[in-house]
């Protein structure tokens, strides 16, 4: 018989800065200044499996349509991406190189 582990969830993953993200060293649940950094440990933290999109969503009070938009930003700019100044830029400028 074949035993399934409950938890498969790795300890620690590796941060958008190149540190080692825990779930202790996470955004407490209580955030509310979503700075780049902060908004890049999180997407890190899903990336590397040590939390699911509803887990997230559920302990940031985020929607799953703000979280995706997050790691779009990611995929798309880098950590620059998601300063709330340049979001318009970055979304003109993936736009434009989506035309040709």
């Amino acid at each position: 018989m074949i035993e399934q582990q409950e938890n498969c969830r790795p300890a620690k993953v590796i941060g958008p800065l190149g540190e080692p993200l825990t779930l202790d060293s996470l955004p407490p649940s209580d955030t509310t200044r979503w700075v780049v950094r902060r908004k890049a440990e999180v997407v890190a933290a899903v990336n590397g499996g040590l939390l699911s999109v509803d887990d997230v969503c559920s302990r940031y009070g985020l929607t799953v349509e703000e979280f995706a938009g997050w790691q779009r930003a990611i995929d798309r700019s880098g950590m620059p991406g998601l300063r709330v100044t340049r979001i318009q830029h970055y979304k003109t400028l993936y736009e434009r190189q989506q035309k040709f």
